[in-house]
């Protein structure tokens, strides 16, 4: 087996997959990277010292199995140039302090995922950037939004628990008209069913701890830039001395082997059980872009080749008084969901979305809204735990 990966070009996701960010050669033929722990590297001689001319100087600034993982993420996204952070929030925050500074403007989609959002209203605004949330509808208009100072467009697709579709090349082009940066959370799809440096965006951003990793034990975030703004992404993350660990990289590339066949699992499963529920009595609504009754479809159709395992539903509830210990009742019935955060992993999990912080993608009419991961395990059994759930949850009076 070589360790020239030419012989990858046009091959299928699952081979590239299994045979990206490795070579055995380097390590007397083994098929997995090692693990090398580091902080201390030491230098030959002083002169090599001072000018740090060798490849790896520090612990921060990656070993052999960091590099491993960033290798195999820039074949999948590709991009310039990966980094790796202690968390997928990580993974947002360090490119907004990359690009923006005191006195600029930064517009953020409205369905963005809660955590980044209070980073924007609280560090971001104290550092003096005026954050300004959008519509994620707006497509092109976002065009009417940009001031002189505007210097970073935040998306994500689909946003956070609601699911709403962006067309993210036109506003990848709207904003490259000022030349602002481009971010996108791209959890949801992975670079195996979107990927954004393909559609106008500068910096693509994963929480690893999500399908990368797969089994619910791995905290990590991979940013990944193109090459104009490589240099500068970079140099932040050497500022501000964040990285990710070579142990939790290690899991990650092992979990990456095997993430196309899950996903695969994770869509089918995800996509029965949303048929399924769109047909039920006591669902008002189903989101999941990659049904036909989604008013976002078309663009997910257009841009995506694939769809995860998460989506929610809106609970039907006759009397709003009753909307929060119906959801409760609903969750506590469950016995093959867990009640938990997160998702990606193989387990199935539940949880009742907050949206009082959003500013125009405001909480359904009909109900509270409930976010569902499907796992791994098998649909029959899901369909019960959640035929569980609806009975317990009408069975609530007050």
């Amino acid at each position: 087996m070589s360790d020239d990966k030419d012989f990858l070009a046009g091959a299928g996701v699952n081979t590239r997959l299994a045979h990206t960010g490795n070579a055995p050669s380097d390590y007397h033929g083994f098929v997995n990277p090692p693990v090398v722990r580091a902080s201390t590297v030491l230098f030959p001689d002083a002169r090599t010292m001072e000018t740090r001319a060798q490849k790896y100087t520090y612990g921060t600034r990656g070993t052999p199995t960091t590099d491993a993982l960033c290798a195999a993420i820039d074949a999948l996204e590709g991009s310039a140039g990966t980094i790796l952070v202690p968390s997928g929030l990580a993974a947002v925050t360090v490119p907004f302090l990359a690009f923006l500074s005191s006195g600029d403007h930064a517009l953020i989609v409205d369905s963005v995922y809660f955590p980044t959002r209070h980073f924007c209203d609280t560090m971001l605004k104290r550092m003096g950037v005026e954050v300004e949330y959008y519509d994620p509808a707006i497509g092109a208009g976002i065009a009417a939004l940009m001031r002189p100072n505007t210097r970073l467009v935040h998306t994500e697709a689909p946003g956070s628990n609601t699911f709403e579709m962006q067309d993210i090349g036109a506003i990848a082009r709207a904003a490259h008209r000022q030349d602002c940066v481009v971010t996108m959370d791209n959890t949801w799809a992975t670079p195996l069913y979107f990927k954004p440096l393909d559609h106008g965006v500068d910096i693509s951003i994963h929480a690893a701890t999500k399908y990368p990793s797969g089994h619910s034990d791995i905290l990590m975030g991979t940013v990944s830039a193109n090459g104009k703004h490589w240099e500068q992404l970079h140099e932040a993350t050497i500022t501000l001395g964040i990285c990710g660990s070579p142990d939790d990289s290690y899991q990650i590339l092992r979990g990456l082997r095997t993430m196309g066949v899950r996903l695969e699992r994770h869509q089918e499963s995800a996509l029965n059980l949303a048929r399924w529920l769109e047909e039920h009595e006591d669902v008002a609504r189903v989101l999941h872009p990659a049904l036909p009754s989604f008013p976002g479809h078309d663009l997910w159709k257009r841009d995506f080749t694939g769809a995860s395992g998460i989506f929610s539903i809106v609970l039907k509830v006759s009397d709003p008084a009753q909307a929060k210990a119906r959801a409760h009742a609903f969750l506590d019935a469950l016995s093959f969901f867990g009640l938990g955060y997160s998702w990606g992993g193989y387990e199935s999990l539940a949880l009742v979305v907050g949206l009082s912080d959003r500013r125009i993608c405001k909480q359904p009419a009909e109900g509270p809204v409930i976010r569902l991961q499907i796992g791994l395990e098998d649909v029959p059994d899901l369909r019960r735990d959640l035929e569980a759930g609806f009975a317990a949850a009408a069975a609530v009076t007050r």
